[in-house]
């Protein structure tokens, strides 16, 4: 969860020095290199899959990975770390409410609190934000991509729940990076105005984007999920609270980003929310 959350400020980081649709394919890769040894070594290399979770993957791959990462870079190149941490967290209670919706999931008043207060939170920090952030800066635009980041997420849970008993997350993580890889490729070169032109990225960069792509789109599930297979239900539960705190702990680290009482407001009321999910997790598991 501290890898997953460090993907917020990195994101920043990233967008500043990299064509967005260049960098999301180098994390794809990144990715897939990463991941390939563990699905070889750990799971039957797709020998269960059935036809239905190719289809599952490719809608994984163009939501939750194409999707999400674009949404991240374009929103983080115009908003701050903080603002994009605490929407973030916002994650589960956003994924619950999709599963209201879509999948007749019950809604109770954890559920239907957390989503208030991620509202809240959200509202809270975007209005009392401090003007002065820079001249290229839309926080507020920036905020709805991040936003848009955060439902793509959701759809990439939700749908990673119809995968079939015959396919492990390893494996459609593998295959819907691929995918995600190839699309990114022919994004770059049609929208991106120098693809694959890294003459400007310094050494931050190249580290930036080694670490986003190996660790959070390619360590993380590993860990994630095997974590998740060994841990009682409450704990895995639990976990969860440490990817906000750790996207906004290194927005301030990584990003410089000073700190505003604006903040702990916000930030405070999504993550409130964040331990009603939490509880609400726990509880099903029970």
């Amino acid at each position: 969860m501290a890898l997953f959350g460090s993907a917020t400020p990195l994101s920043k980081l990233i967008g500043q020095q990299f064509s967005v649709f260049t960098a999301s394919c180098m994390r794809m890769l990144i990715a897939c290199l990463v991941l390939a040894p563990f699905t070889w070594l750990l799971t039957k290399r797709f020998a269960g899959a059935k036809r239905s979770d190719w289809w599952v993957i490719v809608a994984i791959s163009l939501f939750g990975m194409v999707g999400f990462t674009a949404a991240m870079l374009f929103g983080m190149r115009l908003t701050t770390g903080v603002i994009g941490s605490t929407i973030m967290s916002a994650t589960p209670a956003v994924t619950a409410g999709a599963a209201v919706v879509f999948f007749g999931a019950a809604m109770n008043w954890r559920t239907s609190g957390a989503l208030a207060l991620a509202v809240a939170g959200i509202v809270a920090i975007n209005l009392l934000r401090t003007e002065g952030g820079g001249d290229t800066e839309a926080p507020i635009l920036g905020a709805a991509l991040v936003a848009m980041a955060v439902c793509f997420e959701a759809a990439y849970t939700l749908l990673s729940r119809k995968l079939s008993d015959g396919i492990s997350s390893l494996e459609a993580t593998l295959a819907a990076s691929l995918i995600a890889a190839l699309v990114f490729v022919v994004l770059a070169i049609v929208f991106d105005p120098q693809p694959f032109d890294f003459s400007d990225v310094g050494q931050t960069g190249w580290f930036a984007v080694a670490f986003w792509g190996a660790a959070t789109a390619g360590l993380a599930p590993v860990l994630w999920y095997n974590g998740a297979r060994k841990a009682p239900g409450a704990l895995t539960a639990g976990a969860m609270a440490v990817m906000p705190l750790s996207a906004l702990v290194l927005s301030y680290l990584l990003l410089g980003e000073p700190f505003r009482w604006s903040h702990l407001l916000g930030f405070g009321l999504v993550f409130s929310g964040l331990v009603l999910m939490i509880v609400e997790h726990s509880k099903s598991e029970d």
